[in-house]
């Protein structure tokens, strides 16, 4: 079952806007702007980076997270560095302007460029590569594979 907040405060939110564009790209356009914090790994060894920002819906973080705890089968750990606390909301097909906002449909996570999706640790660099390429092709954007930072 895919990730959700227990309770929430607010059951609709909006949408987040991109101030300084014009109108059109406010709304369809992709998230700008780089993440300054969870952009560096932390708790693995490897790590999967998003190249490009945007919503991540709790059924990719799940059939990643799946992905992983299949590969990895007992051998190394898993972390997950992204949850989806936004709702996202939609009105039916076919529906007259002016009843209100839809209701929630999914959740989804606000992604930025350079933000640390999924990292790995306890396998070597092969089989890790191998297995964050396998989830990188499940994300609905570019990903990358990045390594720890040497501690000095």
């Amino acid at each position: 079952m895919p990730q959700m907040p227990k309770r929430v405060k607010f059951r609709k939110s909006q949408r987040g806007v991109a101030r300084g564009r014009s109108t059109k790209e406010r709304y369809n356009g992709p998230i700008r702007g780089f993440s300054h914090r969870g952009n560096y790994v932390a708790y693995g060894d490897y790590g999967l980076q998003s190249l490009e920002g945007g919503w991540l819906s709790a059924e990719c973080i799940e059939s990643g997270r799946i992905t992983m705890t299949r590969f990895v089968s007992g051998e190394g750990r898993y972390y997950l560095r992204v949850f989806p606390h936004k709702p996202v909301t939609s009105i039916p097909a076919e529906t007259r302007m002016g009843k209100g906002k839809g209701e929630p449909e999914y959740w989804a996570a606000v992604v930025r460029p350079g933000q640390i999706l999924f990292e790995i640790s306890g396998l070597p660099e092969p089989a890790a590569r191998d297995c964050l390429a396998r989830v990188a092709y499940k994300m609905p954007f570019k990903c990358r594979l990045v390594t720890r930072r040497p501690s000095v």
